[in-house]
């Protein structure tokens, strides 16, 4: 029987076969859809997990890198002061002699003023020995060119005894330590007056 709009009584209406899927290929695709998602999250997961077990062994390393260092550092600056009290000691016991001396000296009674001046020089020429043993060496100033280097002016003295910009007398000896200045000479410098 037709009817008027044209269709069948057997075709079914209201069914469009092109577009619908069946039940059983939506759930395929929906499944195959979401697989790769959660392999993706796994591999994400185990990187995540890798990369924070490659962090904790880097920080573990620093750390014990960190503490080496210090120990490295407390150990340098304890044998740089083990060489210095060693050093120290090496000077003071050139310097006991000396220190024997004045005690003697000041133990015997002299009977004359010279006698106590030849023991009084003789322990100054013990103390210049021993300290020139150790580096220590007096710097020349009297008649000498005046150097800023090595010597620190006082005053400047018209005279004619010694040549214009020379070391006129000596107030207090300078010294050397090798070849580093240890303390400058005090010094008064001539300046010849002009005629």
């Amino acid at each position: 029987m037709a009817r008027g709009n044209g269709k069948s009584e057997m075709e079914p209406q209201g069914l469009d076969l092109e577009h619908e899927l069946p039940p059983a290929e939506e759930t395929a695709t929906e499944q195959s859809a979401t697989t790769p998602a959660a392999e993706d999250a796994a591999a994400l997961g185990a990187e995540l997990e890798k990369l924070q077990a490659e962090r904790n062994l880097l920080l573990d390393r620093m750390a014990r890198l960190q503490a080496e260092f210090d120990n490295a550092r407390k150990r340098a600056a304890r044998e740089q002061q083990e060489y210095k009290d060693f050093a120290l000691a090496d000077a003071l016991k050139n310097l006991l002699p000396i220190l024997d001396s004045f005690d003697r000296a000041l133990q015997t009674k002299v009977q004359k003023a010279e006698d106590f001046r030849s023991g009084v020089e003789l322990i100054r020429k013990q103390l210049q020995d021993a300290l020139e043993k150790l580096g220590l060496r007096p710097i020349p100033a009297r008649g000498e060119p005046f150097d800023p280097r090595l010597h620190e002016a006082i005053e400047m003295v018209d005279s004619n005894e010694v040549k214009d910009h020379h070391v006129l007398d000596e107030l207090q000896r300078g010294y050397k330590l090798k070849d580093r200045l240890l303390r400058p000479s005090m010094v008064r410098v001539a300046r010849n007056s002009k005629k």
